[in-house]
């Protein structure tokens, strides 16, 4: 529903007294004060009741952040003032008139944009998505996506919150490094994996943190046991979702031209590789996807920096 938190279940023998709280604009003023595991406010503005919201006692650690705003109250900014309030108050320390928690949670439907909008201004991180099993009591949602905030987050008034905030939400491409090795006949160095009846280049995902370029020589090394360094960026190629895999950016880099002798010190790991051998354009056309020849015949023929999407020039 729009700005309105999921709450997860939870249980807590908590009790505290319920203050009220106010930024200046909205005031949360307590509902049900002899409650034990719940902190339930009315959001006010101006005297008038335009929702509701609340904060669960998971454990003794955590809370589960919840809201509703009524319907003709919606798009005015009062559910993120009233969770920015009500977080405050959650992780304020007890000595300090707070519940003392360390974490305040949020589980949302994927599909509640809302909401999400709501908790990133709000200054919860996005952690992942928790997926559910079929038979599980999740009110028919398969999966949701988990936000938190923690005492150790930096204030929302630093820039640094601001920028590690967005971090948490804005999409994370997969990245490939690849290396594009030939020998002196001018055949590609190919891999037959494990995992998937096809030929490639020699490569793999980049870790986080890592340099696409320190990424192909470190699969390289791992994968074949060979010490190559990568040279020029030769292509950059998108590739489209396929067969359970999300998009990516695969990088080629030019890993030379060697004595075809090479092939004879692949140490392959044997867990992804199968072989590697030197292949000619017509084996390289029959060993792997279409896909795949297109982008290795887009690197051969690059002579310097070429993007493609699918191996296509866009």
């Amino acid at each position: 529903m729009s700005e309105s938190g999921h709450r997860p279940p939870g249980e807590s023998g908590h009790r505290t007294p319920h203050p009220t709280l106010t930024d200046g604009v909205v005031t949360l003023r307590p509902e049900d004060a002899d409650a034990d595991e719940e902190r339930r406010f009315v959001i006010q503005v101006d005297d008038a009741d335009v929702g509701r919201c609340s904060v669960r006692l998971v454990d003794e650690h955590v809370g589960a952040l919840d809201w509703e705003l009524h319907p003709d109250h919606r798009r005015r900014g009062y559910a993120t003032r009233a969770a920015r309030v009500l977080v405050d108050y959650a992780l304020t320390a007890t000595g300090q008139g707070g519940l003392g928690l360390g974490r305040v949670e949020l589980r949302l439907d994927p599909r509640d944009t809302a909401s999400m909008h709501i908790a990133i201004r709000a200054g919860l991180h996005r952690e992942g998505v928790l997926r559910l099993p079929p038979d599980a009591d999740h009110d028919h949602i398969g999966e949701y996506v988990v936000l938190s905030r923690l005492t150790s987050d930096p204030p929302l008034s630093e820039p640094d919150s601001f920028r590690t905030l967005l971090n948490s939400f804005l999409p994370r491409k997969r990245a490939i490094g690849q290396l594009l090795i030939r020998d002196t006949a001018d055949r590609v160095l190919l891999c037959q994996l494990t995992y998937k009846s096809d030929w490639d280049l020699p490569g793999g995902v980049v870790e986080v943190g890592e340099s696409p370029r320190l990424a192909a020589q470190r699969e390289v090394a791992e994968e074949l046991g060979l010490d190559i360094s990568a040279g020029d960026l030769l292509l950059t190629d998108w590739m489209p979702s396929w067969r359970g895999w999300d998009d990516a950016l695969c990088l080629v880099f030019d890993g030379g031209h060697h004595d075809p002798a090479l092939t004879d010190r692949v140490v392959a790991q044997t867990r992804e590789i199968r072989t590697a051998e030197f292949c000619t354009r017509e084996q390289i056309a029959s060993r792997c996807t279409d896909f795949t020849a297109r982008r290795i015949a887009a690197a051969v023929t690059s002579g310097g920096v070429t993007y493609t999407e699918s191996g296509r020039p866009a």
